[in-house]
C-alpha cells in the first residue's frame, strides 16, 4: 500500500514538473543516495569546465558504461548503471543546461 502511494505521489509530481530536468532527472535520482548536486561536484573534479562537463554528462547519458562513469565502484555495484537515456537531442540539452545552472559554483561566490 505504500509503495503505491509513494508511485501515485511520484506520478503525480512529474505531471506538475517544472521542466525537461525536473521530469526527467530530478525524478529518479531523487531515491539514490547521492544526490544531484553530490554528482555534479564529481563531474566538475573530472571534467572542470562547463563545456567539458555538459559534454562528459551527455555522453554518459547517451552511453552510459561503468568505464566512463564519475561514480565509484560501490555506488555502481549498488544502483547500477543507467539506462540509455530516452531524451531527443533537444531535451538533453535542456536538461543539462538546467543542471548546469542550477548547481554550478561560477558566479555564485563572493
Amino acid at each position: 500500500m505504500v509503495k503505491q502511494i509513494l508511485m501515485v505521489l511520484v506520478l503525480i509530481s512529474g505531471v506538475f514538473a517544472e521542466d525537461v530536468f525536473e521530469k526527467n532527472c530530478v525524478l529518479c535520482h531523487q531515491h539514490l543516495s547521492a544526490s544531484l548536486q553530490e554528482m555534479f561536484k564529481r563531474y566538475l573534479l573530472v571534467y572542470s569546465s562547463e563545456i567539458n562537463v555538459k559534454a562528459g554528462i551527455k555522453h554518459y547519458l547517451m552511453y552510459p558504461s561503468k568505464d566512463i562513469s564519475v561514480m565509484s565502484k560501490l555506488f555502481i555495484n549498488t544502483y547500477g548503471i543507467k539506462h540509455k537515456t530516452e531524451l531527443n537531442k533537444a531535451e538533453l540539452n535542456k536538461a543539462v543546461d538546467r543542471y548546469w545552472e542550477k548547481y554550478k559554483v561560477f558566479g555564485k561566490l563572493e
